[in-house]
């Protein structure tokens, strides 16, 4: 090559390369500084939960693995006092794990597509496709389970491409490593091994990777990660083993017994919601175009089994479960690839009517996803036009703006908890004491905890109210189960069921309610109870895990 020029396919990986550095530094800087500066969202009820286990750490939790909490620990360990600095208090480094974890998924994601296809335009279009998102823009800023499972899944697939079509020794241990730390975020992560294994097993000539000991190796490293979730579970009367059966939708004291029979209809018609219609329908499309009974590369049918198994184990569980709409969503990460290539062949057509129809879909779903992101980060400007609506679905209800705005959800929290620190100034215990916090349900007390000062303890006292098991009914001492530790205690309880306090307290009376408004819209309404001589009852008989 002479002195001064390149090659054109250099040029190209410079150009494509140039294009995603950029925008992964951008979407970093621009969340960051959103969180930063001008984010109006408190801390979601998960996000306050998996906070208060970060207080707490251990080998693993009632519904969870540890590693949400242990991110979440460490980022505030290292990051906690830059964000009080700057913010006046720590949910930007609470937040900071999720958005490194989004941006190291779209970087996944390029490099898979590259594996496969081998080519730096394709992975570049299947990370815009992937960034325009709603729901992966969410869990790039929200400190969820799904932010680092996401992120370890893309990684997965990478390492594990690598593994099965290069049979690297290096490849097959950190597989073996990412599933295991996935696991450790969800359990859904041990869906991986599966779908490797159906590839496997239905791709003949990699059959007798199944028989290797490297392939046993990772399965090994794997299932390490599985050990102190066993050793906790063994310490704690097999809670998670029972919470995760009761979401699956196994029969259990009577629950989970019939038939939904338009189960897998409501999931399908929540998938289809949660991915715009659009990008559903391109995976679809691709799922039908690159099915293996029709495609002969390897590459390409390993991207097909590491996405249509999940989807079809929760369309199966959704008989018996109605479920969430984030569960499936791990099988959309190779099936993003996929539909990529998809819709790059459509684009390509040569029908120029069909040609210009796809591309034309393809930017008003990637605008529509961005508007939807942008709306969803400040919903004030449309709020009033929701509520508006909300009214007009269902009149007289003073919280018609919650019903079309989930994220009112993660508002008013740092007010409730201004109002409850004003209480806690005047209600003493007869000792003298501060009067404790409870919470009717297990998700209040994390963001009670992390607004009021000094983030006291907070209880749940849910097994009273019927509400299912949690965490706080873990950790000892708890007012449910060591009822002489807290008897003749005065507690600052939130709740909308006066009855049941007052079979649990001598004496209830109310405190306030704190109504919470935007632009003089009711975005929150919260009652709190001064509830005195604490006595216990018999919780509430119920298998809800």
């Amino acid at each position: 090559m002479l002195e001064g020029t390149r090659s054109p396919a250099l040029e190209n990986r410079r150009l494509w390369r140039g294009l995603l550095a950029t925008l992964l530094l951008s979407t970093i800087t621009l969340r960051l500084i959103f969180l930063g500066w001008f984010s109006s969202l408190d801390l979601a009820q998960d996000e306050a939960h998996y906070w208060d286990w970060s207080r707490n750490l251990d080998w693993s939790y009632y519904s969870k693995g540890p590693l949400i909490a242990w991110l979440i620990r460490a980022s505030v360990e290292l990051f906690g006092v830059l964000s009080i600095a700057l913010t006046g208090n720590e949910v930007m480094a609470i937040r900071l794990p999720a958005v490194l974890c989004g941006a190291l998924l779209l970087l996944s994601l390029y490099v898979l597509s590259l594996q496969v296809f081998r080519s730096e335009r394709l992975a570049f279009l299947t990370v815009c496709f992937t960034a325009a998102a709603p729901v992966i823009s969410a869990c790039s800023i929200l400190a969820t389970i799904d932010s680092p499972f996401l992120c370890i899944w893309g990684w997965a697939l990478v390492a594990g491409h690598r593994a099965v079509f290069r049979d690297e020794h290096w490849a097959w241990a950190a597989t073996g490593l990412l599933v295991g730390f996935g696991i450790l975020a969800k359990y859904t992560m041990a869906l991986w091994l599966l779908s490797l294994g159906l590839f496997l097993l239905f791709q003949h000539d990699y059959r007798g990777v199944l028989l290797r000991g490297r392939f046993w190796v990772m399965v090994t490293i794997a299932s390490l990660s599985v050990v102190p979730i066993l050793i906790w579970n063994a310490n704690n009367d097999w809670v998670s083993f029972r919470h995760v059966a009761g979401q699956a939708g196994v029969p259990m004291a009577n629950r989970n017994d019939g038939i939904r029979w338009l189960g897998p209809l409501e999931y399908v018609g929540g998938q289809f919601a949660l991915l715009l219609g659009y990008w559903f329908v391109a995976w679809i499309g691709a799922m039908l175009v690159f099915r293996p009974s029709r495609n002969f590369d390897p590459g390409i049918r390993y991207l097909w089994w590491m996405s249509a198994p999940t989807f079809a184990i929760f369309g199966a569980v959704s008989i018996k479960s109605a479920g969430q709409l984030n569960w499936p969503v791990a099988a959309y990460l190779s099936g993003i690839v996929l539909a990529s290539a998809w819709l790059a062949r459509e684009m390509s057509s040569a029908n120029t009517a069909y040609r210009r129809f796809t591309r034309i879909g393809v930017g008003l779903a990637c605008g529509i996803g961005l508007l939807l992101t942008l709306i969803t980060h400040d919903t004030r400007i449309v709020r009033p036009f929701l509520a508006d609506m909300a009214r007009m679905m269902k009149k007289d209800d003073p919280l018609a703006a919650r019903r079309l705005d989930p994220t009112c959800r993660m508002r008013g929290w740092k007010y409730l908890g201004g109002e409850l620190d004003e209480l806690r100034q005047r209600v003493r215990n007869p000792d003298g004491t501060e009067a404790l916090i409870a919470g009717q349900s297990w998700n209040l007390p994390g963001e009670i905890g992390f607004y009021c000062l000094g983030h006291p303890a907070v209880y749940s006292l849910g097994p009273f109210f019927g509400d299912r098991h949690s965490q706080y009914d873990l950790w000892r001492p708890n007012p449910i189960a060591d009822v002489e530790s807290f008897a003749g205690k005065t507690f600052l309880v939130i709740s909308d069921h006066e009855p049941t306090l007052r079979s649990v307290f001598a004496e209830v009376t109310p405190a306030k309610d704190v109504i919470y408004r935007e632009a003089g819209i009711v975005v929150a309404l919260w009652k709190i109870w001064i509830c005195r001589e604490y006595r216990g009852a018999s919780a509430s008989r119920n298998d809800n895990y």
